[in-house]
């Protein structure tokens, strides 16, 4: 089964069986074709030919407010068929996942910069779909933007607040040359973090790690800072990294008494789960869930791990990822597949004959893209520095107060 829709440029959101892709894996892919062709893996026609075909396919879809369309004001709907295109799943029409789709969208225009009609139409694809986004008509309650809308339903009741995966969306938003918000949006989200002390660690608390990364696929966040950062003399790569120690320190600590919890085996995540069920393990209830936001310290935490999300830390703190990479290769996580490590494992839910360890049966593309680009802006520094170039984001972050560092220096890496 592929995971890629070469008609559409559609990728599919996990490797299920009539699975829908994903938007947000979609633009994950697009930041993926540069690096492939930069480390040799794929012929720069290639990556030409599938983001051509995908921006063609989003540039064309139907955008209005039929329960059946692709999109809406810009935005796209968080699943889409992977044939049609069309939304599936009663899904929501995704503030954070179109803003993780025209991430990608911006990367593939900053690389494929050549003067053929191929490359110059990908910018200019890429360009147009950034613009047609009505990021203002998702601002709602309290100035917060919204997490997304329903046909027939309109906007839904959860908003952005707290400290979260939201950075991207806040930056493209405010950078937005045709529908920018305010900048009393991007206050009244950062008026909701939490500033708290884990293990003596002071940091801007988020459980899930994938909150700790996914901004940062995109945004060289080292050495600049907004007001809430200058406040705390810190800025977000630095967040991030004490947010991965405190993943460690966690499973160290192993408060619910998990076996294998410890120095090289962490990383809580959102992530796919063997629940729901609940069993009595060793004299112990334990309750587990299937695919949630698990996080630390404060949980859900039902003993379930997911080495990618350590993978893709390795920009923050390659002093603790790398050993830990190496101990989820020798428990057989990383076997020989298309897809590197399983998406998760429980480190207590056994099942089958022999009473085998759950690993989760799936890849999801959700988890793949930030290894491969986390992993690249570690050693290559290549995705970080083609949005550096990015006006519009560079704006953005300006615009959010960001100052100092490559932001002072135009552009240049500090």
């Amino acid at each position: 089964m592929s995971e890629f829709n070469p008609l559409n440029g559609l990728v599919r959101d996990k490797t299920a069986d009539d699975w829908p892709a994903s938007i947000a894996a979609v633009g994950m892919a697009l930041t993926v074709y540069p690096i492939g062709v930069e480390r040799g893996c794929m012929p720069r026609e290639d990556a030409v030919a599938r983001t051509l075909t995908t921006l063609r396919f989003f540039a064309a879809s139907e955008q209005s407010d039929s329960p059946t369309a692709t999109g809406y004001k810009g935005f796209y709907y968080h699943f889409l068929d992977m044939d049609s295109g069309q939304r599936v799943l009663d899904c929501e029409l995704s503030s954070i996942d179109t803003a993780l789709l025209i991430a990608g969208m911006l990367t593939a225009a900053g690389y494929f910069s050549a003067d053929t009609p191929e490359e110059r139409e990908i910018r200019e694809l890429a360009h147009m779909l950034y613009r047609r986004v009505d990021w203002r008509w998702m601002c709602r309650r309290k100035r917060l933007m919204c997490h997304g809308w329903k046909p027939g339903k309109g906007f839904l009741r959860w908003h952005w607040e707290g400290y979260d995966e939201a950075l991207i969306l806040y930056i493209l938003a405010l950078g937005s040359p045709t529908f920018p918000i305010e900048r009393d949006s991007y206050d009244a989200w950062s008026s909701t973090y939490e500033w708290k002390s884990v293990y003596g660690i002071d940091y801007l608390y988020a459980g899930p790690l994938f909150i700790h990364q996914m901004s940062h696929i995109w945004l060289d966040l080292r050495g600049i800072r907004d007001d809430f950062m200058r406040a705390h003399d810190l800025d977000y790569f630095e967040n991030s990294r004490r947010a991965t120690h405190v993943q460690q320190r966690y499973a160290i600590d192993n408060p619910l008494g998990f076996p294998d919890y410890g120095e090289l085996c962490w990383g809580i995540t959102a992530s796919d789960g063997p629940g729901p069920a609940t069993r009595k393990i060793d004299g112990i209830q334990r309750k587990f869930y299937d695919y949630v936001g698990r996080g630390a310290p404060y949980g859900p935490d039902d003993g379930t791990l997911a080495p990618w999300a350590v993978a893709a830390s390795l920009p923050f703190a390659p002093e603790i990822v790398l050993p830990s990479i190496e101990h989820y290769q020798s428990l057989h996580l990383c076997e020989q597949n298309p897809y590197g490590f399983k998406a998760s494992f429980s480190t207590v839910f056994h099942h089958g004959r022999g009473g085998r360890r759950w690993v989760s049966p799936y890849h999801f593309g959700i988890n793949e893209g930030p290894t491969v680009i986390m992993v690249e802006n570690h050693l290559h520094d290549f995705p970080w520095s083609l949005m550096r170039e990015n006006a519009a984001l560079r704006s953005g972050l300006r615009r959010a107060g960001f100052a100092g560092g490559w932001l002072d220096e135009d552009g240049v890496a500090g």
